[in-house]
């Protein structure tokens, strides 16, 4: 048990764990794809706020119990990890289940949000921060952590290991949960594990290929699974309602083309990072965003890059967006040869190799409901995002529209950003 962290803030903390309520058969193992290893330094961060009428009356069993169930269909995320004899990784589903921690918060959750507008880093202290490593075997890759707030409200806090799949996965589990809570079966076979998960039968090219831009090889690091950044990373969390979408859209469409939340969004944070960073702009980024067929399980959704071969800061911004529009050749595959050259043991970061910007606004994850309560507010991170830094563009609340950006970025870049695009766009 930890007694307080964040000055305080969050205390009372209990660590347990929670497995499947079946016995997963022996010998069961789930090998991640050259895809999903080349992610295994990346983490996904999920905060769901909620109302205390979703868990009024509740007590830590009754909380647990849905998990049981749940984690019957998603038996790879209760085993820890093992090496073969060449190194590469693979889960050995041997239920040791998911950690589960429970907190209080001195602050009322409207406090906490307030806080949080503020400081956006204060959120992670609603998540587990806990890596996979220095000890694999010992290593949960899924954390969930239920804080309680002053006011009854309860956040939700997933950390989630990339290397399980991307956003779209982690939403997926979430939103069973919330099934699984309602009485609803799972859409999910309970034998999921069994199959063998290795994403691709690629061969190598006799030629070696080189690297695909949109990665960085880093490390090595081992059984410890996390990139050392050279400068601290700190996040901004802000939202963009409907009105001002739409005015910052036909701002800067030009000649008949129209753009995308997305593209429109990107062009202009592209444009004042550059503006930020003067010589070392960032004429080179990284684009990830849902594939047309993106699959529940895995990390499937596309990876490209895109170049300017011009100054950032001078274009206009129309420019931009059209490059990222244009962002259509995926770099999965490339990718994929560069982990199995050498069967999965190098160790690489995608986000944040280059500036990244990664569209989530499809992820479903205001779908996730606990008692037939829906989220009052959803947040969305990653953790272990290299020094270039990423941008995250989210669903807004259903209520309000609009998207929610968040950007992680080196902590002296954080308010001058800020202040870019108060005084240029849009930010209040």
């Amino acid at each position: 048990m930890v007694s307080s962290m964040a000055g305080g803030l969050i205390y009372d903390i209990k660590l347990s764990s929670v497995g499947p309520g079946k016995v997963i058969e022996p010998d069961v193992v789930h090998e991640p794809g050259d895809m999903d290893l080349a992610m295994k330094l990346h983490y996904l961060k999920a905060i769901y706020y909620f109302g205390k009428q979703a868990f009024e009356g509740l007590t830590t069993l009754n909380i647990k119990e849905p998990t049981f169930i749940l984690l019957n269909h998603f038996p790879a995320t209760c085993g820890r990890f093992r090496r073969t004899e060449s190194g590469r990784p693979y889960i050995k589903c041997n239920d040791c289940g998911v950690r589960f921690i429970e907190a209080k918060c001195e602050k009322t959750m409207d406090e906490w949000l307030e806080m949080v507008k503020e400081n956006a880093s204060l959120e992670k202290y609603l998540t587990p921060n806990q890596i996979i490593g220095p000890e694999l075997a010992f290593s949960p890759t899924v954390l969930l952590q239920f804080t309680k707030f002053k006011c009854g409200g309860m956040s939700v806090g997933l950390s989630w290991a990339h290397v399980l799949g991307d956003a779209f996965s982690a939403a997926e589990f979430m939103n069973t949960l919330g099934k699984v809570v309602a009485n609803e079966k799972p859409n999910r076979p309970i034998n999921l594990a069994q199959m063998k998960t290795k994403s691709t039968n690629t061969k190598i090219p006799e030629k070696i290929m080189e690297d695909p831009l949109s990665i960085k090889r880093v490390g090595p690091v081992g059984d410890n699974w996390i990139t050392v950044n050279n400068c601290k990373m700190e996040a901004l969390s802000f939202s963009v309602n409907d009105t001002q979408l739409s005015h910052l859209q036909s701002k800067i469409s030009s000649k008949g083309t129209n753009f995308s939340p997305f593209e429109a969004l990107s062009a202009v944070i592209w444009q004042c990072i550059a503006k930020i960073r003067r010589e070392s702009e960032p004429k080179v980024v990284t684009i990830c965003k849902k594939s047309e067929q993106n699959k529940a399980d895995g990390n499937n959704q596309l990876i490209s890059v895109v170049k300017a071969d011009y100054p950032i800061v001078e274009a206009d911004p129309s420019e931009l967006a059209a490059l990222m529009k244009s962002a259509s050749f995926d770099e999965r595959e490339k990718i994929e040869i560069a982990s199995e050259k050498d069967d999965g043991v190098s160790d690489f970061i995608v986000y944040g190799a280059n500036l990244t910007f990664a569209n989530l606004e499809e992820v479903k994850c205001y779908e996730f409901e606990y008692r037939e309560q829906k989220p009052v507010y959803v947040s969305y991170r990653i953790d272990g995002v290299g020094d270039a830094g990423a941008v995250l563009l989210l669903p807004g609340l259903p209520k309000n529209g609009g998207r929610n950006v968040v950007a992680i970025l080196p902590e002296n870049e954080v308010i001058e950003l800020k202040s870019e695009l108060k005084r240029e766009w849009f930010m209040d």
